[in-house]
């Protein structure tokens, strides 16, 4: 099949990653591959490095951006149509909310020489744009542009079912549209045990004494992302654990303002960042580790929680979204959001009790191994695509 993916920036994210294998796997199965994408612009971090030597090719909209601009949206429609054009794909995938409005209305209007739609269109729901916590006026703006572009798309890929289900209760798309492929992790990085000697050297750069208990956090530090609760919540245990460490790993534009913060707090010593690390550093970080802390207000399904529980470690999520598909009393624990007093006590709990946490972390990575694997995502979204083009041939 030949197939063209379409995503806003190769930042460093979930969304990305899971692009970025889907777009790998798909070539190495022999499909002719083609990534669309706009510049990596923001303090995220960018992953154009893990393009490079691969089996798909990428282009570059430089117009492509996060925020809505009518005129660079413009240009980029136009682009990405006459790229689409000349590819001619039998399938469109998008991902995205910008790319996945842009693309699809680009995708869908493609004709064939007798007239037909020639690719088939997918859309990946990673997030959804449209939340409770910002405007109403905005919200309806997301809804309907998300409604309008499901006219025009043939299939959904949900990274967990809560993102289905939140679609389809704002009336998008039709149940029988849509099918779960969780986001895949290249798990033999997680899976491998890191030597202790890496991992004294990890804590040592962050001056993090051996027998100290690491709660870590693997987020942008960005609104939304729940770095203020985990704050809040470390200001109430570092009094009762001498021996705990909050370390915060990413980087972000309210990175300042928690540095200030915490400061203030007197906990510089308790609460460590690390600012961004590239994503081969990341299964160092969580071994180097020992409870993971998320506590994003939204967020599709967060890779750091099936990522953590790969390495062996507990997780302790805010009740938001796919978080319950992965997180529950058998793999860490499960919190109502906002709750910083449940978030203490799950934490203390966890820092407490070093066989709750082992346990914990080994059921963890029983339950993620299959359903996170690259090749288990890649075939659901292979069969999406064989289905479809027989529908077309039909």
């Amino acid at each position: 099949m030949k197939i063209v993916h379409i995503i806003t920036r190769l930042i460093l994210g979930g969304a990305q990653e899971n692009t970025l294998i889907t777009c790998k796997l798909l070539a190495q199965r022999g499909h002719d591959v083609t990534l669309i994408t706009g510049p990596a612009i923001g303090p995220e971090g960018e992953l154009f490095e893990q393009t490079k030597n691969q089996k798909y090719r990428v282009i570059t909209v430089n117009k492509l951006i996060r925020p809505i601009c009518p005129l660079y949206d413009s240009l980029s429609f136009y682009q990405i149509k006459n790229h689409l054009r000349r590819l001619r794909p039998d399938i469109v995938h998008t991902h995205s909310a910008k790319a996945g409005i842009l693309g699809r209305f680009a995708g869908y209007g493609l004709k064939g020489k007798w007239g037909e739609n020639l690719p088939a269109v997918v859309h990946t729901i990673h997030g959804l744009a449209f939340h409770p916590y910002q405007c109403e006026l905005l919200n309806k703006f997301y809804i309907a542009a998300e409604k309008s572009a499901a006219k025009r798309t043939d299939f959904f890929v949900s990274v967990a079912d809560a993102m289905t289900a939140q679609a389809r209760a704002a009336g998008i798309g039709q149940p029988e549209q849509f099918v779960t492929a969780y986001s895949a992790i290249e798990e033999d990085d997680f899976l491998e045990p890191i030597g202790e000697e890496h991992k004294k050297d990890f804590r040592r750069r962050y001056e993090i004494p051996e027998d100290t208990i690491v709660l870590i956090t693997i987020a942008r530090l960005f609104m939304l992302k729940g770095h203020k609760y985990i704050i809040e919540s470390a200001r109430h245990l570092a009094g009762r654990f001498d021996k705990a460490v909050w370390l915060f790993v990413g980087d972000g534009n309210l990175a300042d303002k928690f540095k200030e913060q915490v400061r203030q707090l007197g906990l510089a010593e308790k609460i460590k960042f690390t600012g961004l690390l590239p994503p081969s550093q990341i299964p160092l970080a969580i071994q180097s580790s020992d409870i993971l802390v998320h506590c994003s207000l939204r967020e599709g399904l967060a890779r750091a929680l099936p990522q953590a529980m790969l390495c062996g470690r507990p997780a302790v999520s805010f009740d938001i979204d796919g978080a319950r598909e992965v997180v529950n009393e058998n793999t860490g624990r499960l919190i109502e959001p906002k709750n910083v007093e449940q978030l203490t006590s799950a934490c203390a709990e966890l820092i407490k009790d070093k066989n709750l946490r082992e346990a914990l972390g080994k059921a963890g990575r029983e339950s993620v191994k299959e359903k996170f694997a690259p090749e288990t995502m890649v075939d659901t979204i292979e069969t999406v695509y064989k289905k479809l083009l027989e529908k077309k041939t039909l």
